[in-house]
């Protein structure tokens, strides 16, 4: 299919990206036309190149610091650069017709007109949208004013957020899209309306579309307002501008009456004059995008509503009165759009929005395609699209990576390029964009949607998984299944019953499945394994890890997908494995309080685990630490010797005397795994890492959530666990 992106910084092209594939509370539409948000999508849009962008956010030189202190200058300079030519989404506003929906959606059919909007829908001929954010478009409501719904629910949203009642006097800064619907919104809510923009032309159409009245901004505009309002001043103050400095704030602020309320609802810098705002004790208020709902993953993705009785307005309510009032004539709609363009001159789109002299407000987007009633109804399967044709050799492994996320940017696709006999001949991953993206700089020969596509492939002897964890386990077992040798990142699997049924297919596949084990890898760790391998005694171990990232909404913290302790402890249960070359027979573990929101409580546990040579550890896992407060640390002890190594970067051995072995940058051993994983296919021999490795690390971690919430030791037999057809 064809997609509006944004390449590097500041370019605007369509391009051919795989189609969506339908998912689990989602459907995918055939847009007849799209919205271009002007200033969401522009601000992104940087035609000063880099040093523009830098002078917009400084913030970025501090970004590059950071990440280069973990990444090292080589690696961070290369993302950096790429960034002039990937492509990015834009758009999250149309109107079309559905073709195809998963069996979790209820209430929508094949067939039925609908608005969508979301984060990363963007401008394409087939779009997929969470079933939470899409609204059916009442009979007679024309395609062009249906795709408003998307800003129309957040100018609504904001106009619930400043509640208005009957009569009270409303000031609206700011007439671009969301400013003008605000403004008829305010009136519908009762409210006396006072529209302002600088320009002009602006004005004379919130006038035209009804506003009580409309100014154009400047040094009178406050005197005019007190004049209107009897000296009051307004009781409610709305910005909807897009600006860099904090002029809206402050006009905002003086042009309130006592205690006034201020909604913000723009783009601009929040700054408000401190004494006069005390002086009339003025509320402030922020609106976000279209209501409750909003970058609520739980909500947006997981089709998981908000019972009405609790939350009477949420994304997809809000939606739905939207098309509702446009339907019924109340919202003038028509005289916003100002430009119509089909998809393929969508770079001509933009350059009239970032052209102050065309006087633009709504441009859309349409898409002749969509126009054929047979070509709507019959959904399409493109979801391949080649990129690079490549001759391989026939000795090379041909090798699909699975999952388009920083990971397999940052390292797992770099090391695929460089690592000896292999081909890469596929990337997938459920954004067509982004697999596009990855596919031409890492000179992929195709790219697809669909995994199934890789699974029929006879080209791919190997497929690398880097998807999020809750797909690991399903997607490992399919490969196999598959006649494919798998890499799958840590974890291998989330339960006992995955754990089983992977060990059954690599035993009936004959083939290799190895587990992104890094730490094994990594110099800092080998020089510590190196130093206890010749013990004659148990050791201690102590492993001590600060992650404070994964915390609140982030993905990774939540318990029902892994959280910390299956998604990240379980390096650490094979890393203690590895150092001991011994099996972990018990664990007892405590974890923080459970039930509270932030700290999760399951991500913050001490365990103590004994193995089968009578060595002891300590492992402990928490995520309310700071950043400054440092990130892993295992320190090993045996008779006559500590050694310890910290955050990849540092190793230190005290026996007698002090030897420490440091690097500027973390070692992190993904590059010598990936050589190792690739050297042991070509060889025939079984790979360093196993699945009994991803099975005892998943194992050790189910147990230690076991014992945390019963509060007693659990034990842990990998071979009776293993010779077991029945789950624990």
């Amino acid at each position: 299919m064809k997609q509006l992106l944004r390449k590097g910084l500041k370019d605007i092209v369509v391009d051919e990206v795989p189609d969506p594939v339908v998912t689990p509370h989602h459907v995918i539409v055939r847009p007849h036309c799209s919205l271009i948000s002007s200033g969401t999508e522009t601000a992104s849009i940087h035609r000063g190149g880099a040093l523009g962008a830098v002078a917009e956010n400084p913030s970025y030189i501090g970004k590059i610091l950071d990440v280069m202190k973990n990444e090292g200058p080589i690696r961070t300079t290369r993302e950096v650069l790429a960034k002039f030519s990937e492509y990015a989404v834009l758009g999250y506003s149309g109107a079309g017709v559905v073709i195809d929906k998963h069996d979790s959606v209820p209430n929508v059919e094949i067939g039925d007109r609908i608005a969508y909007g979301g984060e990363g829908t963007g401008h394409a001929e087939s779009i997929l949208v969470g079933r939470n954010l899409v609204a059916k478009v009442p009979e007679g409501l024309p395609f062009e004013q249906a795709c408003f719904t998307t800003l129309g629910s957040i100018a609504l949203n904001a106009v619930r957020i400043a509640d208005i009642s009957l009569g009270e006097k409303v000031a609206v800064i700011g007439l671009g899209l969301v400013g003008q619907l605000i403004a008829q919104l305010a009136r519908l809510q009762g409210g006396n309306v006072i529209a302002t923009d600088l320009k002009p032309d602006r004005v004379a159409l919130a006038r035209q579309l009804g506003a009580d009245s409309a100014l154009v901004g400047g040094p009178e505009f406050a005197q005019q307002v007190s004049s209107l309002t009897g000296g009051v001043g307004v009781d409610c103050a709305i910005i909807a501008a897009a600006a860099k400095s904090a002029a809206p704030c402050r006009l905002a602020v003086e042009i309130c009456r006592d205690r006034g309320r201020i909604v913000d609802v723009g783009a601009v810098e929040l700054s408000f004059p401190w004494f006069e705002s005390y002086l009339k004790e003025i509320q402030v208020f922020m609106a976000r995008a279209y209501g409750p709902g909003s970058y609520d993953a739980s909500y947006e993705r997981q089709g998981r509503d908000y019972p009405l009785p609790y939350v009477r307005w949420t994304e997809k309510r809000n939606m739905e009165e939207f098309l509702r009032l446009a339907a019924q004539g109340r919202l003038h709609i028509e005289g916003l759009i100002t430009h119509r363009l089909p998809l393929e001159e969508a770079a001509k789109a933009y350059e009239i929005i970032m052209d102050p002299t065309q006087s633009s407000l709504a441009v859309l987007l349409n898409y002749p395609a969509a126009a054929d009633a047979i070509a709507v109804a019959t959904p399409r399967s493109a979801a391949r699209v080649e990129v690079n044709r490549v001759e391989s050799a026939a000795s090379e492994i041909g090798v699909a990576l699975v999952g388009a996320g920083n990971l397999a940017r940052w390292v797992h696709l770099p090391n695929l390029k460089k690592t000896p006999g292999v081909r890469l001949r596929a990337i997938q991953s459920g954004s067509g964009s982004r697999a596009k993206n990855y596919a031409l700089r890492f000179g992929a020969e195709y790219c697809t949607s669909d995994y199934n596509e890789i699974l029929a492939n006879p080209a791919i002897q190997a497929v690398v998984i880097v998807s999020r964890n809750q797909y690991h386990a399903s997607q490992a077992l399919a490969a196999l299944r598959a006649g494919k040798h798998v890499f799958v990142e840590k974890p291998m699997a989330l339960t006992e019953e995955e754990c089983l049924a992977l060990s059954q297919a690599v035993q009936e596949s004959g083939k290799q499945l190895t587990v992104g084990f890094n730490r094994r890898y990594a110099p800092s760790y080998v020089r510590v394994k190196q130093q206890i391998a010749k013990r004659t005694a148990p050791a201690v171990l102590n492993c001590r890890i600060n992650s404070p990232g994964i915390s609140g909404s982030y993905w990774m913290a939540d318990p029902a997908i892994g959280g910390a302790i299956l998604g990240e402890a379980c390096h650490f249960v094979d890393l203690m494995y590895w150092l001991l070359d011994s099996e972990p027979t018990e664990v007892f573990a405590s974890s923080l309080p459970t039930g509270s929101k932030d700290p999760i409580g399951q991500n913050n546990l001490v365990a103590s685990f004994s193995f089968a040579d009578g060595s002891i550890a300590n492992l402990t896992y928490c995520t309310v630490g700071s950043r400054t407060s440092g990130g892993e640390r295992v320190e090993a002890f045996v008779p006559g010797i500590g050694v310890s190594a910290e955050n990849f970067r540092e190793s230190i051995v005290r026996a007698g005397m002090v030897r420490k072995s440091s690097s500027w940058f973390a070692e992190k051993g993904y590059d010598s795994q990936m050589h190792a994983f690739f050297a042991a296919l070509r060889s025939g021999r079984p790979a360093d890492i196993t699945f009994r490795d991803g099975v005892r690390a998943t194992l050790g971690c189910l147990r230690m959530l076991q014992s945390a919430r019963e509060h007693l030791p659990c034990s842990l037999d990998l071979d009776q666990f293993l010779a077991s057809s029945n789950p624990q």
